[in-house]
């Protein structure tokens, strides 16, 4: 019942951890996460296949380096940088 919930949590964890690998997580909201996290776990599973442990149907292992993929591709074609230190 609360399964789409645990992904969307999920999702936001990975989004999270890709755009602080990536030092972008600054200009990214919670929707920007959730949504990179989602997205980059089905392009990571995708091309990387389903190894390594898995939370909430998602390998985190190929899904965090798929969204850290999508947030520099994405970042890459709108210029967006990372937060000023």
């Amino acid at each position: 019942m609360f399964g789409w919930l645990w992904s969307l949590i999920v999702g936001a964890i990975i989004g999270a951890v890709a755009g602080a690998i990536t030092n972008r997580g600054g200009s990214m909201g919670w929707i920007a996460n959730i949504l990179a996290g989602l997205i980059g776990s089905w392009l990571g599973q995708a091309l990387l296949g389903s190894w390594g442990p898995t939370l909430a149907g998602m390998a985190l292992v190929p899904s965090i380096l798929g969204a850290i993929i999508l947030i520099l591709i994405v970042s890459a074609i709108f210029g967006v940088r990372g937060k000023a230190k």
